[in-house]
């Protein structure tokens, strides 16, 4: 059997990460149906990539095993198996052994018993024996013959990887894993050993029997902790290691040859796609037997290049066969494919991740190559530079080539996150056109919840490993610029990102063309909106260099006041920068009362304690004060000046489109949506955001959008006339909390009505709102209660968004944009009623990151079609920031409440408040 290869694959390792690691998916019916695909997905994989002669999928069976017997502690603390997760496994064990493929659950003992077993079986034999597990137990049965394979993380573990991973050898994992323990299966380690500790102590010691015989030498506390827990050591070492002599007599009658791989079960499978709406799936059960004539008739492996963008989304294995353009032939025959495809995805390698300041190293393209099923790609080197490196076309010439193709709004043209790729076309003085189809969009409405990289997408949603990054330029300090990868290393790297690309997008067209509010936010609100965000970006912000200087200065002297003013406090001088000397002047020194501990079991000192203990105390008040001026003096006017744009001495942010899972924008590099506004020295920095000579800002707010969006979603009746009747909703809602007229409500009351209105559409509770209230838990409630009563319609809005929540696992917005809950039916009560908070927030939130998108498109358009000078510069939060010439001022002032409040038409009116000045801060 020497010759003989057995996969074993740790079912039970990737059932809970299949789970955890899937979106709330669900069939037709309703079920839950995540781990299910991952776990096929993973196993279809697999098969694929590993042939074996046998093969065994080993799961945990029901019940205790030996190790529960021997320490009753023994994962007593994981929680029970979720609903969701229990409904999936005989629909799991079903497929996998429809699927031909043997599966083994032996009673007593574990998954991890069972695989060591037949590991130590097959080797015996000299048989090449692969485990697929993600459980770093495993590691103990590596063997010249044994090796360990991670599906999901694509990490292969031998004898050296074993020592590169964990600094020991696979025969000293069991001793390693009992020093250090195991906090995932309850069992105790050496407190405070963690694995450079019992590396150490291995390497001078040799074994687990050796370091506890020379306990006594070992000094620290750490050496007191091992001599303290000697007793227990044995115990630790049996329960970590995997059981290699399990009887399987019954379950493998006739040895390894039970463990042979069997045909599929089409039938089974069919009806289990069928039922658990796996689609494409189901098509390639369908059209396997016409892709094996194909292959057998041509010879060769040309069929498995195919694509057929069908409704199925269906993808082949990449070609890998990518062609480099270096001559003037060949980029003369991809202009004229270019200029006849249908649509082309396009990419570019630059040397920078800074959109402003990046240039082109090279350009890959990928298309159906002459209108057949088969996708060509390939890669054009311009700036590569290294030893050796081959002649290359012409720079500027080259551009100048293709610049007419890249700037037809006819040509159609598709990517992954193209407004990056936009800008860096327009460091080079070309404006590309024709964007109609970008998959990191696309990816994002179908679900926001997931990573949207395009090697997470690939992996997910084809089934393919792309080359990383990593791969072709290395890690860390060793890590090369592009300019410097070899070509053809770079070709196979490049034109593959434009192939996964074209292959994402026909897997994903399909699914937001079958729905067609999806559909909508993506053609109508994402697209159009990332070439608006691409202007702004463009069109950056002007600042006062000057101004942030001296606040910087300013925020330097004030921090050194409240430093002396906490060393009185303190009766010390310490560095309030340091988590552990705040924590031992708070709590040693002053006794101040623990209000929560870090995971390590240090008292906190993290805001929210300092916070509590502020209403009370003088010296965490100071602390927060220093934070707060810190972080304003390190991120803005320290930051800021050194972020202006040399070319343009504007500064430039990044809008992140499919960053925050509601649909809002994010912006970075720098972040404009943090700036505090709540006090005066983070209001001082938005006075340093100005309108050069001849110019004004103009800043327009949605006005109490959320509040209004709540009232059109719940049609409360008391809200919506409020709102219709014009009358301040915070007054409207005092008056009828407190039983008042809105002419009698006072300061208080108001206050009270604005934190009670906005805390609920987060979901605050009564704890909450007590707290930032500084008011009895009791009254907190009786105002909620109070609150209900009078705006019935928004209770009851409430109560239906969390059943339809449940029964769907997603909400939506006005508009059709789907926000997923994973955990809306968790068995966890703190993550299931965390998602139901989300649930009821996450449409008036979508809601509103729709309109300001809409507003922005409107303006932009508006702004084309007028020839207008005025620019958009910022978007923060619910409101637009524009730079208008003072000839425009007026036309802007006017028009532009109008234009947002104009497109949507909701139950209550849209209202912009329009604000303007020479400084952000002074339009504000």
């Amino acid at each position: 059997m020497s010759n003989k290869t057995l996969l074993l694959i740790d079912g039970s390792s990737y059932l809970y990460r299949a789970f955890h690691a899937m979106p709330d998916l669900r069939s037709p019916s309703g079920a839950p149906t995540g781990a299910l695909r991952g776990i096929l997905a993973m196993l279809k994989k697999l098969v694929k990539e590993v042939p074996a002669d046998y093969i065994g999928c080993v799961f945990d069976a029901k019940g205790k095993t030996f190790r529960d017997a021997l320490y009753p502690e023994y994962k007593a603390q994981r929680p029970s198996m979720p609903d969701d997760l229990r409904a999936q496994i005989e629909p799991i064990h079903a497929a996998i052994t429809a699927m031909g493929l043997p599966i083994l659950m032996v009673d007593g003992v574990e998954a991890d018993d069972v695989i060591g077993t037949l590991a130590c079986q097959a080797n015996a034999l000299g048989m090449q024996v692969i485990v697929s597990t993600g459980d770093k137990d495993m590691a103990q049965l590596v063997t010249p013959n044994v090796r360990l394979v991670n599906t999901m993380s694509e990490e292969t573990l031998d004898e050296a990887g074993v020592l590169a991973k964990f600094g020991v050898l696979p025969n000293r994992i069991i001793d390693y894993l009992a020093l250090i323990g195991d906090t995932v299966d309850n069992i105790p380690g050496v407190p405070k050993c963690g694995p450079k500790t019992a590396v150490k102590w291995l390497s001078e010691h040799g074994n687990l029997d050796a370091i506890m015989a020379n306990a006594h030498q070992i000094g620290g506390a750490v050496g007191q902790n091992l001599r303290n827990t000697l007793e227990w050591l044995p115990m630790g070492r049996t329960l970590v290691t995997i059981k290699c002599d399990v009887d399987l007599s019954v379950e493998m009658p006739k040895g390894f040859d039970s463990l042979s791989p069997r045909d599929a079960d089409k039938p089974t499978l069919t009806n289990l796609y069928e039922t658990y709406g796996f689609k494409t799936w189901l098509a390639e059960l369908k059209n396997d037997a016409a892709v094996g004539d194909k292959i057998a008739a041509e010879g060769n492996t040309s069929a498995l290049r195919s694509f057929a963008p069908n409704e199925s989304g269906d993808l082949s294995e990449l070609a890998r066969d990518y062609e480099t353009i270096e001559t003037e032939a060949q980029l003369d025959t991809w202009i004229h494919k270019l200029n006849t495809a249908d649509i082309v995805a396009v990419d570019t390698e630059t040397d920078s991740l800074e959109p402003m300041l990046a240039r082109i190293v090279g350009i890959s393209f990928a298309l159906l190559d002459g209108g057949s099923s088969t996708i060509g790609a390939a890669y054009l080197p311009l700036g590569h530079h290294y030893a050796d490196a081959p002649e290359q076309l012409p720079f500027d010439a080259t551009l100048a080539k293709l610049k007419p193709w890249l700037e037809n709004p006819s040509k159609k043209k598709l990517g992954q996150n193209l407004k990056y790729d936009q800008h860096v076309f327009a460091n080079h003085g070309i404006a590309l056109a024709g964007v109609v189809e970008d998959t990191l969009l696309q990816s994002y409405v179908l679900d926001s919840t997931e990573r949207h990289g395009m090697d997470e997408l690939a992996a997910k949603h084809l089934g393919l490993k792309a080359i990383s990054y990593e791969e072709v330029a290395g890690k860390g300090a060793k890590q090369i610029g592009f300019a410097a990868v070899a070509i053809d290393v770079a070709t196979r790297y490049s034109a593959e990102d434009a192939d996964i690309t074209l292959r994402l997008h026909h897997a994903f067209a399909p699914q937001l063309a079958a729905n067609p509010k999806l559909d909508f936010i993506y053609r109508q609100i994402e697209l159009p909106c990332r070439e608006v965000l691409f202007k702004m970006e463009r069109n950056g912000v002007l600042l006062n260099n000057s101004l942030l200087q001296k606040q910087s200065h300013e925020l330097g002297q004030s921090m050194l006041r409240l430093e002396q003013e906490a060393y009185e406090l303190a009766g010390q001088p310490f560095n309030l920068g340091s988590p552990k000397q705040i924590g031992e002047i708070l709590f040693d020194k002053l006794k101040l009362p623990i209000i929560k501990k870090t995971p390590k079991g240090a008292p906190s000192t993290d805001e929210d304690v300092l916070s509590e203990l502020a209403r009370d105390f003088p010296l965490p008040a100071k602390l927060l004060q220093h934070r707060s001026l810190a972080k304003l003096k390190s991120t803005y006017t320290d930051k800021l000046p050194l972020m202006i744009n040399a070319k343009s001495g504007r500064v430039h942010t990044n809008y992140g489109q499919a960053t925050a899972v509601t649909g809002r924008l994010a912006s970075n590099d720098p972040n404009l949506q943090n700036i505090p506004v709540r006090t005066a020295e983070g209001r001082r920095i938005r006075e340093a955001f100005i309108a050069p000579p001849g110019h004004q800002i103009v800043s327009a707010d949605y006005s109490q959008i959320e509040l209004r969006i709540m009232a059109h979603l719940s049609s409360d009746e008391g809200m919506l006339k409020a709102f219709e009747a014009g009358i301040d909703i915070h007054r409207a809602t005092a008056a009828e909390v407190f039983g008042a007229t809105p002419e009698t409500v006072s300061a208080e009351q108001r206050r009270y009505a604005k934190a009670i209105n906005f805390g609920l559409i987060y979901g605050m509770s009564a704890f909450g709102l007590a707290a930032q209230l500084d008011i009895e838990r009791s009254a907190a409630q009786n105002y909620i209660d109070r609150y209900f009563a009078r705006y019935p319609g928004v209770a009851a809005y409430m109560q239906t968004t969390r059943e339809t929540a449940r029964e769907q696992g997603y909400v939506e917005t006005w508009f059709g944009r789907r926000l997923w809950l994973p955990e809306i039916r968790s068995s966890n009560q703190g993550r299931r009623q965390g998602a139901e908070r989300a649930a009821i927030n996450a449409p008036m939130q979508g809601t509103a990151a729709d309109l300001i998108k809409l507003a922005m498109i409107a303006v932009q358009n508006w702004i084309e079609e007028d020839k207008l000078k005025t620019r958009l510069i910022m978007q923060v939060h619910d409101e637009l920031v524009m730079e208008v010439p003072d000839e425009e001022l007026e036309l802007v002032k006017t028009k532009l409440p109008a234009l947002m409040a104009g497109v949507a038409d909701l139950k209550v009116p849209l209202l912009a408040e329009v604000g303007v000045g020479m400084s952000w801060e002074a339009a504000h």
